[in-house]
């Protein structure tokens, strides 16, 4: 059930699923219209005169106009979306591209103008005027006269979303909401709960238990994007093995590359070193599925630029580190996943490579921190940041990362800053998490 929803999530994401999907269901409507034509003769009196279409001429120039203007529009629509994917690409990197490919607005437009150019097509084709058939599809027309209406509006819906979707504060905010969203996901459990994890009393001697051991490799290379836990826990159970992870969803795997190793009491076959290797997926890129760092590396991806000697802007980094900031805080408040994962009998099956507190808060300030150095302003943001950040922590190692980071803010100052009154301010501030 997790891989069908796992590539159903994938295909929605895709950017031409939808347009594709409201192709087909609007092929299913001029069919249904084209059939409710032929059961019912509408009447061209009275206020039916000014509905529907009595004249055969009438009815293929209206098709005809709107066909050609969707199509148009579309194309539009088409070359607008590729300025903003590449202006996406300038400002804010090559890989935020996904995030506006997969706007749903965006697809939502483009299958609306093709779809409903599509439809008057396939209306037109029905009109007859000859000695044997006369039909006029009325309402068939009038659906796509009100479809005409609701594609202006659109449009204009469209323009407004394009020209505020390139903004970088709706940039930011857009991956920070993608963000918080996924962190809760995958981090669903507060510090205030009790632990029901268990140490391994001794992880050597369990591992001796096992008489056979065997790498498992990856069949390609490419990122891992997810592993299906539950089953394969449920594997190792009945199978009575234990597993061994070297790498997390988000990191490269080269293509027969140990993946992790695979314990046994009894000789490992190929069939089961098969079934092991379904049960993660590998793909060309990162997903945000499993991989909680993937937003972070985004957000840190639009500070770095910002901060870069062609671009100097620190107001966009330091909105990335406001960001930030609200999603550390509420992982300093989580228990983040154990590494050992064990069966209903409790016996270890899988040593996973899980994340840390300092491993996220690592990816989300230090290249922020190494590229702001000339930037005083970022800077005191930053130790502005881990001060609220440390009043959220509850556990010393939390609070020991953050002030790993705070006096690594510190060090970076006293050697880049050249104004001791900036030197002065950063060292006040440093003291409420240093002393």
């Amino acid at each position: 059930m997790k891989k069908i929803l796992f590539f159903w999530n994938e295909l929605k994401a895709t950017f031409w699923f939808v347009p594709v999907l409201i192709t087909l269901i609007t092929i299913g409507l001029s069919v249904l219209f084209i059939y409710l034509d032929s059961l019912v003769t509408v009447s061209h009196e009275g206020i039916g005169k000014y509905i529907f279409i009595s004249s055969h001429d009438s009815a293929r120039s209206i098709l005809t106009t709107i066909a050609g203007a969707m199509i148009g529009v579309a194309g539009t629509v088409f070359s607008i979306t590729l300025v903003a994917l590449t202006l996406a690409s300038s400002q804010f990197g090559s890989r935020l591209i996904k995030n506006f490919m997969y706007d749903r607005i965006n697809q939502v437009v483009l299958g609306s103008y093709i779809s409903t150019y599509i439809y008057c097509l396939i209306v037109l084709n029905t009109i007859k005027a000859n000695d044997q058939i006369n039909f006029i599809p009325s309402f068939s027309i009038l659906l796509a006269l009100l479809a005409a209406a609701a594609n202006i509006l659109l449009l204009i819906i469209f323009f407004h979303h394009i020209a505020t979707n390139i903004q970088a504060d709706k940039v930011i905010a857009d991956i920070s909401t993608s963000l918080s969203k996924n962190i809760r996901t995958l981090f669903p459990e507060t510090l205030e709960e009790e632990p029901d994890e268990k140490e391994p009393s001794s992880l050597e001697d369990i591992k001796a238990g096992y008489n056979f051991k065997q790498a498992v490799l990856a069949p390609k290379s490419g990122y891992l994007q997810y592993i299906y836990n539950d089953s394969l826990l449920q594997l190792l159970y009945e199978t009575n093995g234990l597993m061994e992870f070297y790498y997390r969803p988000g990191d490269y795997l080269v293509e027969r590359s140990a993946i992790g190793v695979l314990y046994y009491k009894e000789e490992i076959d190929e069939e089961l070193l098969k079934k092991i290797q379904t049960k993660f997926i590998l793909g060309n890129s990162r997903t945000q599925h499993q991989d909680a760092e993937h937003a972070i590396h985004q957000m840190v991806e639009i500070a770095a630029r910002a901060l870069s000697p062609g671009v100097n802007d620190p107001y966009t980094a330091i909105t990335c580190v406001d960001n930030l900031t609200s999603t550390m805080s509420y992982l300093s408040n989580v228990k983040f996943p154990f590494k050992y994962r064990y069966d209903a009998d409790g016996n270890l099956r899988v040593i996973a490579d899980t994340l840390t507190y300092e491993g996220m808060l690592d990816a989300a300030f230090n290249q922020i921190r190494q590229f702001a150095s000339g930037s005083p302003a970022v800077v005191i943001r930053i130790m502005e940041a881990l001060i609220t950040i440390n009043t959220f922590a509850k556990r010393n190692s939390y609070k020991t990362a953050i002030k790993k980071h705070a006096n690594m803010v510190l060090t970076m100052a006293n050697d880049s800053f050249s104004e001791s009154n900036d030197i002065h301010d950063l060292n006040e501030r440093s003291k409420q998490i240093l002393n």
